[in-house]
């Protein structure tokens, strides 16, 4: 067999076997974390929400249509 077909094959033969055992890797992750979480107590870690602006409030559209109603305008619409 040609020395090219044959470095050609077992470089090919490499790459699948590398990528193997990368699936295999990360399924023992998966199942290991799994397996992990499943022993951690439950904490009731609730993320708290973040606001979109300094002043700390959030962006609603309602909320935006309110404000300007408010002040006696009408609610900014995107020009096109």
């Amino acid at each position: 067999m040609h020395p090219e077909i044959l470095r050609a094959m077992n470089a090919q033969r490499g790459q699948e076997l590398r990528e193997r055992a990368h699936r295999s890797r990360l399924a023992r992750m998966a199942i290991r974390s799994r397996r992990h979480g499943r022993d951690l107590p439950d904490d009731d870690f609730v993320v708290p929400a973040i606001p979109d602006y300094v002043d700390g409030s959030f962006h609603t559209d309602r909320a935006v249509g309110q404000v300007a109603s408010e002040a006696g305008q009408a609610p900014a619409g995107h020009a096109a």
